[in-house]
């Protein structure tokens, strides 16, 4: 299958340009490097462009014949998005909105959409399933669901079959532990952790130690990128006989602040300083999430879901790339 992977250069992009070579497919990345790097496409044939681009996206898709496509260029910073809300609105769903116009106009129908678990907001219950309300409070978690609801109307045309896969804490790297995270600037605990055991932060800071949680801190869903990646690949397959897909992607047990900084130093063998500070605003205690509709209805099963091995290969890569990727 030829399948183009919108935002193919980036942290999940690329690892899910990886697996699908990896399993015989014949993926083409579509970026505009604002965020992602040309050295973690590896193999794949390279299209530069952004999603605005109408033409652009229109002959991609008919000149090489692709038959799906997986979108993963979105911003992805809370906020980012509540600073400059338009850009995140602009990104997120009006270029979405094109690339779903060129999908209609060059007949294709497979879509595989990044979602997020930020579409429920502060959820009522945990763990999370997909029915929780969608009450999303920024305008990153927003852009989201906005463009869940037009894939939705869009798929009751017959001309969209798409799948919607809302992300918990994709961690870890990939590719054998080649395809990694580097966000700049970075703002996930686990790379900012490893910064610092690395030596690059002076210190990590743990925002709150009063939560009702085993040691005080905030509880978070993590999931292994090899698992995030396989998920796809699962809902890409189910949609020869879906026209509407709609899972939640995590390990359904969380970890704490305190406990992925102790991972971080167990495997990094190394020390490092940690502050605590006030509670963030809008911090829920707990954020975990209920996947079993993704595994009965996909076969999907994390095979990695232990904070040991996310962390070790995320350390395996900062450590091979001090500098993040040479470009």
């Amino acid at each position: 299958m030829r399948v183009l992977i919108c935002g193919g250069a980036g942290y999940i992009g690329s690892n899910m340009t990886f697996l699908l070579t990896e399993k015989g497919c014949d993926p083409i990345v579509f970026d505009n490097f604002s965020k992602g790097h040309r050295t973690a496409v590896r193999r794949a044939e390279l299209v530069e462009g952004d999603l605005a681009d109408y033409d652009l996206l229109v002959n991609t898709l008919k000149d090489r014949n692709i038959e799906a496509v997986m979108h993963f260029a979105a911003s992805i910073e809370v906020g980012e998005s509540v600073r400059v809300p338009l850009e995140y609105y602009r990104n997120n769903f009006c270029n979405t909105r094109n690339l779903l116009q060129a999908m209609e106009t060059a007949g294709i129908e497979k879509f595989v959409f990044s979602s997020t678990a930020a579409v429920y907001g502060r959820p009522a219950e945990i763990p999370i399933t997909e029915e929780c309300p969608k009450d999303p409070i920024n305008p990153y978690g927003q852009s989201k669901w906005a463009v869940e609801r037009m894939c939705h109307y869009q798929s009751r045309t017959g001309r969209l079959r798409y799948a919607a896969l809302r992300y918990f804490n994709a961690c870890g790297a990939g590719g054998n532990a080649t395809l990694g995270e580097d966000h700049r600037p970075e703002s996930h605990l686990i790379p900012l952790i490893i910064r610092a055991a690395m030596g690059r932060r002076d210190s990590i800071s743990i925002f709150g130690t009063d939560y009702p949680t085993p040691d005080g801190t905030c509880i978070r869903d993590y999931i292994h990128i090899d698992d995030l990646c396989m998920a796809h690949l699962l809902a890409l397959d189910k949609l020869d006989t879906s026209s509407e897909l709609v899972y939640n992607l995590g390990n359904g047990s969380g970890y704490s602040v305190r406990q992925v900084i102790e991972t971080v130093r167990k495997i990094a063998g190394k020390d490092f300083k940690v502050t605590e500070a006030e509670r963030r605003a809008g911090d829920p205690p707990v954020l975990t999430s209920d996947a079993a509709k993704a595994k009965k209805e996909l076969g999907w099963e994390p095979q990695k879901p232990e904070l040991e091995e996310m962390v070790e290969s995320a350390w395996k890569w900062h450590n091979d790339h001090p500098n993040g990727y040479p470009d």
